[in-house]
């Protein structure tokens, strides 16, 4: 009786919604490559200060243990004659660290996203190399560095954008859809004044009254990110609030907020978890076109956008323009790939996958019990 009592309820837990629409994600397998994929490409932009990084991980001199990742050393100790900073691609300091017992653990690509070469064997922008794996920009910096940094800012700003016009969108969807009635109305028509402001002179404005940064540029693009949600979230409520559950909690005395955050919320979510990989896209495109333009982040910060201009400055730089073409178009195919994979997972009419077969218990012969 417990074994069928247990395999009722497993049962139950695999033919809930969350883990149907997982099978259904799982059984497509190009959306969920694709999330693997791209989330481990994050998990490692994570960590790009281990990868990619002009100073050593750990360092053995004469005895002594030095972590330059996390301490700046002067020169001098490693022998040098000057108290600066240490330059760890200068050759002298090179076979300083690899005399007698000396060693240095040095990350995969050993730049930085600052770091310029001086010590280069060709004029920059140089081609792709054994010390530059995908060469070098205009100004000498590592290109496989940039890149990989570039990506980690383009995905912490998207996810950081997506946040807030997600939070602002559902507020102001769930608020005239629940009320409706004048505050709708009212609200819709703030809405439409509010997205005919030109949003692209708005930032070329405040690009020149204040210095470019990923703050100011985060603020701008969130005032006016969040509205196309906020349709789409307020017709889900418009719809769900007029269902029978909803009728019951009213009149069961439930406040108008615990009917909208535990009731009606949850019920309205499908098109909110879809539109979050295509919002990631839009916000990528959005910082890699102003970087373009040069309304972006600061010239220091590592961008894609920049990348790209400095590929249309320098036709003849080749590997600039075709790397960062490359990583940009598979970030973006990669979100769509999920967000259509969680449109189809997340749509009742996509066919559920086979259930899991419940083990049954193996039935012993009667004669062989008594045996």
């Amino acid at each position: 009786m417990s074994n069928s009592t247990e395999s009722l309820h497993a049962i139950a837990a695999s033919n809930s919604p969350s883990r149907r629409a997982w099978r259904r994600f799982r059984r497509n397998r190009l959306g969920y490559w694709s999330l693997v994929i791209f989330c481990t490409l994050v998990v490692l932009s994570l960590f790009a200060e281990v990868l990619s990084n002009d100073k050593p991980l750990l360092v053995r001199y004469e005895g002594q243990l030095y972590v330059p990742l996390i301490h700046d050393y002067p020169e001098t100790v490693f022998g040098g004659d000057f108290e600066t900073p240490t330059d760890y691609l200068d050759p002298f300091i090179r076979e300083q660290l690899t005399q007698g017992d000396n060693w240095a653990v040095y990350p995969l690509n050993p730049y930085g996203s600052r770091t310029i070469n001086y010590f280069a064997k060709e004029p920059n922008p140089s081609g792709p190399s054994r010390d530059n794996w995908f060469g070098t920009d205009d100004r000498g910096r590592d290109m496989l560095a940039q890149l990989i940094y570039g990506f980690r800012v383009s995905v912490l700003f998207a996810l950081a954008l997506t946040a807030i016009g997600v939070v602002l969108g559902v507020v102001a969807g769930a608020v005239q859809g629940f009320f409706g009635g004048r505050i709708d109305l009212t609200m819709q028509r703030l809405i439409e004044i509010w997205a005919a402001m030109p949003e692209l002179y708005l930032l070329i404005i405040f690009s020149a009254m204040f210095a470019p940064s990923l703050g100011l540029l985060l603020v701008l693009l969130s005032l006016f990110g969040w509205m196309g949600l906020s349709d789409y979230v307020r017709a889900e409520f418009l719809r769900n609030r007029q269902m029978d559950y909803v009728r019951s909690a009213r009149a069961l005395g439930v406040s108008n907020a615990q009917i909208i955050w535990r009731h009606i919320l949850p019920n309205s979510l499908t098109p909110v978890v879809t539109f979050l990989p295509f919002r990631m896209s839009a916000a990528i495109l959005a910082l890699t076109s102003l970087d373009f333009l040069g309304l972006g982040v600061p010239p220091d910060t590592p961008s894609l956008g920049q990348l790209l201009s400095q590929g249309k400055a320098n036709i003849d730089a080749w590997w600039i323009s075709l790397s960062t073409f490359g990583v940009l178009v598979l970030t973006l195919l990669l979100l769509t790939f999920m967000g259509d994979a969680l449109r189809n997972a997340l749509d009742p009419r996509t066919p559920d996958p086979p259930e899991p077969q419940a083990k049954r218990p193996v039935s012993v012969p009667a004669k062989e019990a008594k045996a």
